[in-house]
């Protein structure tokens, strides 16, 4: 059977690698199955022509319809985000996806590792090599591929650069950031991924992967720093150990802190690959790294990158490469004793003469602060008072997404340093009740951004904590006003 007709699972596919993978896989004629922890965002990737399906490496019985009749898998999956034990989780879950491609029978397994300079002691770097191992254990054939830092929107390491030069003009760096490494084009780590399926030679192999050139950090960050017009001032010292940069990162990057912590924890090593195998097996032209910052930014330009928009599509970003890739977040939930169909009949009248369901006096001084400073915080109204549709104006906020019983998504239209969206989910939890989410996420402008947003998220919290505690109330209430009307009872 040609390579191209087979179905070719991507495990992990809402990371970073497997947004970008998934659809260049379809555009090549395989029939893809994607698989990831959450129905929701997989759901909105918008993918077409692509099997999804929900499934988690933690949890085994998840895997067998995952991969029932796949021929070859793509295993994704890291747990940097999940804090201190990230190194243990790896493993666990690299062994129970193993074992179930071994029961199913697939052919072939390509991971994404990482490059492994000699000496290696940070956790991040030694789970990304021990998983390798452990998915070779078992009997299905595994061809690992390592590569070091991925230029390209989205990229934890690519951000953190980005973050740092667009907004500092002066940066007291550690001694890391002369540290070598060799960056490689998120094209070429593509196409080195998708070939390796249509050669049997690799099988079983494992292929450090790099562009053309070993650069140092510094030199990576004034290079990205040149291509957006800004002239950083970089000043190494040696006080800076890569263990306390991971502390002061939160405060000046939006990259998530766990991921960045586990970044940092490698970069103290000098990076090497040997990819001259790889590079004979797969002949393309390796892009520069200025040509591969080039085409990250115009790939957002274009807005061609695959991701949903809380991960940094860019037109939530109000199309501006200096507001962060990723968001910060906070949420509030609550459960009603209702439908949720009677849950979204309140959440649709939002704004206008229904303001806010909860401390109105709060949202009414933020707009009072932002006519202030010239912002639209004072126009209130909305087309309908009790029906929404896409692209309707609710008081400064722009409706960008309606999934009516399911969500409801808005665009922050006032004056602030970054772009924000809030979205309200309502899923049933049971027969009885239904839940109800609200969640704030913010693409913070560099520094002052991430202090607006920090001084900000304990009333973000505080009100959407009491927001959905009173759509659930009015939810209960208007199932109760109907019964009485109807002459029933309390449902």
């Amino acid at each position: 059977m040609p390579a191209a007709a087979s179905l070719v699972l991507v495990f992990g596919a809402t990371s970073y690698i497997g947004s970008n993978l998934v659809p260049r896989l379809r555009d090549l004629g395989y029939r893809v199955r994607a698989a990831a922890r959450s129905p929701e965002v997989l759901e909105a990737r918008g993918w077409k022509g692509v099997e999804l399906v929900c499934a988690d490496a933690l949890k085994p019985d998840t895997l067998e319809a995952a991969l029932a009749g796949a021929r070859f898998a793509y295993y994704l999956v890291h747990s940097m985000a999940a804090g201190k034990r990230f190194g243990r989780i790896d493993l666990d879950a690299a062994e129970n996806f193993a074992r179930a491609a071994e029961a199913a029978g697939v052919e072939r397994i390509v991971y994404l590792g990482g490059l492994v300079p000699p000496g290696a002691n940070s956790e991040h770097l030694l789970s990304r090599r021990d998983t390798g191992e452990v998915l070779r254990r078992f009997r299905v054939p595994v061809t690992e591929i390592r590569a070091g830092i991925i230029v390209g929107p989205g990229s934890a390491a690519f951000e953190v650069m980005r973050d740092l030069v667009l907004h500092l003009p002066v940066m007291l760096t550690p001694r890391w950031v002369r540290a070598k490494s060799p960056p490689i084009a998120l094209d070429n780590i593509l196409r080195y991924m998708t070939r390796v399926l249509e050669i049997p030679e690799t099988e079983g192999g494992i292929y450090d992967a790099a562009g053309p050139e070993t650069l140092t950090y510094e030199q990576m960050m004034r290079e990205i720093a040149r291509r957006a017009g800004k002239r950083p001032l970089i000043i190494p010292v040696p006080v800076l150990s890569p263990e306390l940069s991971a502390y002061w990162l939160k405060f000046v990057t939006a990259v998530p802190t766990n991921v960045a912590r586990a970044l940092i924890g490698g970069l103290k090593h000098d990076f090497s690959a040997d990819d001259a195998e790889l590079r004979r097996l797969v002949p393309q032209r390796l892009l520069t790294f200025r040509e591969s910052v080039d085409a990250a930014l115009e790939a957002e330009r274009e807005h061609s990158v695959a991701a949903r928009w809380t991960e940094g599509a860019f037109v939530f970003r109000n199309y501006r490469m200096d507001y962060a890739y990723y968001a910060k977040r906070a949420s509030g939930s609550a459960f009603a004793s209702a439908s949720p169909d009677a849950v979204w009949r309140v959440v649709s009248r939002i704004g206008g003469e229904n303001r806010y369901f909860y401390a109105n006096f709060l949202w009414t001084i933020r707009e009072i602060v932002d006519w202030m400073v010239g912002g639209a915080g004072l126009m209130h109204g909305r087309r309908h008072p009790t029906e929404l549709r896409l692209g309707d104006t609710v008081d400064s906020w722009r409706v960008i997404g309606v999934k009516p019983e399911r969500r409801l998504t808005l665009l922050f239209g006032m004056r602030a340093p970054g772009a924000g969206v809030l979205e309200f989910d309502i899923a049933r939890h049971d027969e009885q009740r239904t839940r109800i989410t609200a969640t704030a996420y913010w693409h913070p402008a560099g520094v002052w951004g991430l202090l607006y947003w920090y001084a900000m998220y304990p009333l973000h919290v505080f009100v959407f904590d009491g927001m959905t505690r009173a759509i659930a109330r009015e939810a209960e209430a208007e199932l109760m006003r109907e019964a009485q009307r109807s002459g029933g009872v309390n449902p």
